[in-house]
């Protein structure tokens, strides 16, 4: 009798990992587009660990102690759709079928924030590492600050599935690193080895020794020979959640495709449907009971419901144990829901630093100094740099560091791996808990591009402290004086970009940087020594919120000719500005240092300080001219950047490129 109950529960399994491929098969083909071969092949991982091992509960998305876990690999989302809607998310059949399709909860990669239960917005390769990387960390740290004996509030794990791909990809490298060099050992990923690409079998391109590589880094790794094996799966996850010293890689052979007569180990499944006879043939096959596209045995769905069932109660098991916390601890809960909620504290920016006109210094030390003065105000801010915390001034001072050993610190050392950084970043923002910052020099946020698009994508609270913002770094040369970033920042949807003339604007900017929670935002900071401008004499710097403010007016508030600017050209707008007026020409001076800001206020407000009966408008920023059109006009001026900088004393470069006061006056006067 034991035997006949042990082979129907090992016939039920084999339907519902099966159910997983014959969804991914039939929404591919009917989008005829996406990629089934990969979901077919992990779909023994997704049951394996959606049902033994993973802590979720598909009625609570948001639990805050569930596990997490990652498809870095998003372009093989039908795997977590199907196990979305087969665990019980809020993602009905209906939404399946219409994967790939405008408006659906089910695009053709998956994202965090549009469909439930997923946990980071994966496609472009490696970020996924990455994105589980930051994760760990976070609960590491909430572990840290906020478990107490006998109140273990914090305690799950982060899992991700990865493929060739991302690990051809070097951000997963530098993320991997990091995770060993932090002996993160609640995070345990698994490696699709199904040796295929696109272009076909991994050999063309990649004969790494993977397993090695991240012994290498550090990691616990172990091999599992086929990726059908249930028992060997279960081993494998059971061995790694038992260490606790090391991320655990688990490396799964598996057959891409598994089950298709004519496409399994083909580079055809990776990216293309299997074709309808090809389905058919495929769903016969596996045994399949029908070959009505989407058809979802009843037995199967009650099958994997019960994932809800064991989620529900150990929700509810962690909520009692929460219970008992908050009334042993009642300041801690109550502060780690604050933070849980992204609420700021009341008077987090009552201590802000105030500066005069006789404090000169460059926007990257007076953002170091606002740093620290709301850093004891806001514990949820951390963050560091890639490998120059003295430059881009990054450190709070008595934060400690996060190490492998002492997880409360506030300072983290990323090294020299800006595109893991940004990666990790987004990981532990979409954890949340936290509000992280990250540093390196402006021309080097092209390392971090990906990973900052992402986060605008998602729309994530991380904030970018990028310093050496142009020329004006001068004399490292035109390989780091950053030329074309800017209106490269500026044009990603979401994305804020706020360079500071002076001091006084550095704060607002970090006002604004704490206050915004629609996406990421850049600080950009210069290295060289800016003067603070005397707020007595002109407007005060909490326009900044505004984006763009008049810093300096002409008489009576009627300019035949505006002058704007963001960052160190400011000063130059006013000095011309004073010129323009002592020579008896109408000027205005507006500093600009929010561009999205400023697009997203009313078209009063901009008119208010852009006058359309005031075409006459010069625009001067050191660097490319793009995204200055929209706001000088058709009659009007930008005196950008559009070659790369040199080696010299950053005076001489301005002088070189035309960035000073003279030419200013000499084209507001011939435009008037």
């Amino acid at each position: 009798m034991t035997d006949v109950v042990t082979n129907r529960d090992i016939a039920l399994e084999q339907l519902c990992i099966n159910t997983v491929r014959a969804l991914a098969m039939d929404a591919v083909q009917q989008a005829e587009s996406g990629h089934p071969g990969t979901a077919m092949a992990l779909a023994p991982l997704a049951w394996v660990l959606w049902q033994r091992h993973l802590r979720h509960n598909p009625a609570n998305p948001e639990w805050l102690d569930r596990d997490r876990f990652v498809l870095s690999c998003g372009h093989a989302c039908m795997l977590l759709y199907s196990v979305l809607y087969l665990t019980g998310y809020d993602l009905p059949l209906e939404e399946i079928k219409q994967f790939r399709q405008w408006g659906s909860r089910t695009p053709g990669h998956s994202e965090s924030g549009h469909t439930p239960g997923v946990e980071a917005t994966t496609g472009p390769l490696g970020q996924g590492v990455g994105n589980a990387v930051g994760m760990a960390i976070a609960e590491a740290q909430l572990a840290a600050l906020f478990n107490r004996p006998g109140h273990d509030v914090i305690n799950h794990h982060t899992y991700f599935i990865c493929s060739d791909g991302d690990l051809m990809e070097g951000v997963s490298h530098e993320a991997a690193s990091i995770a060993g060099h932090l002996k993160l050992g609640k995070l345990i990923g698994f490696y699709d080895d199904n040796h295929i690409t696109i272009d076909g079998d991994t050999a063309l391109a990649f004969s790494d020794d993977t397993a090695k590589r991240f012994e290498a880094y550090g990691w616990h790794v172990q091999r599992v020979a086929d990726g059908n094996d249930l028992a060997a799966l279960d081993t494998a996850i059971r061995a790694a959640k038992r260490v606790a010293d090391k991320p655990s890689l688990v490396v799964v052979r598996t057959h891409i495709a598994f089950g298709s007569p004519n496409r399994q180990d083909t580079a055809k499944a990776h990216g293309e449907p299997l074709g309808v006879e090809e389905v058919k043939l495929t769903k016969q096959n596996l045994g399949w009971p029908s070959l009505e596209p989407f058809h979802v045995p009843e037995e199967a769905v009650a099958r994997w419901r019960a994932a809800g069932t064991r989620g529900a109660r150990l929700e509810q098991e962690w909520n009692g144990r929460y219970a008992a916390y908050r009334q042993a601890h009642p300041d801690l809960a109550a502060e780690l829901e604050r933070r849980l909620q992204g609420r700021l504290p009341e008077g987090w920016d009552a201590q802000l630093p105030t500066f005069g006109p006789a404090d000169a210094q460059a926007t990257r030390a007076a953002s170091g100094k606002t740093i620290n003065a709301i850093a004891p105000k806001l514990p949820e801010l951390i963050g560091g740099s890639g490998d120059l915390t003295g430059s881009n001034n990054t450190e709070i001072k008595g934060g400690g560091v996060f190490t492998a050993t002492s997880r409360a610190g506030r300072n983290f050392h990323f090294g020299v791996r800006e595109h893991g950084m940004g990666a990790v970043l987004n990981g532990i923002a979409y954890h949340r808990g936290f509000v992280p910052f990250g540093g390196t020099f402006l021309i080097f946020s092209d390392y971090m591009r990906p990973a900052i698009r992402l986060a605008a994508l998602a729309r994530l609270k991380v904030i970018y402290v990028f310093t050496h913002d142009s020329i004006g770094l001068g004399e490292d040369g035109p390989t780091h004086q950053p030329i074309e970033h800017l209106s490269a920042l500026r044009a990603i949807p979401n994305m804020t970009v706020i360079r500071p003339a002076d001091a006084t604007e550095v704060v607002e900017a970090w006002r604004a940087a704490m206050l915004h929670a629609a996406g990421p935002v850049a600080l950009v900071l210069t290295r060289q020594k800016v003067p603070v401008v005397d707020r007595g004499r002109y407007a005060p710097a909490n326009g900044l919120r505004l984006g763009g403010y008049v810093l300096a007016d002409a008489a009576g508030g009627k300019p035949k000719v505006i002058l704007m600017a963001t960052g160190s050209e400011v000063e130059l707008i006013l000095a011309a500005h004073e010129q323009l007026t002592a020579a008896g020409i109408a000027t205005r001076a507006v500093s600009m240092p929010c561009l999205e800001f400023f697009a997203a206020q009313p078209e009063e407000y901009r008119h208010a300080v852009l006058p359309p009966s005031v075409p006459l408008r010069i625009a001067v920023e050191a660097a490319a001219p793009q995204a200055w059109y929209r706001w000088v006009g058709d009659r009007g001026v930008v005196l950008g950047i559009e070659r790369f900088g040199a080696s010299a004393p950053y005076q001489r470069i301005y002088q070189e490129l035309g960035l000073t006061v003279e030419r200013i006056v000499a084209e507001a006067k011939r435009l008037v």
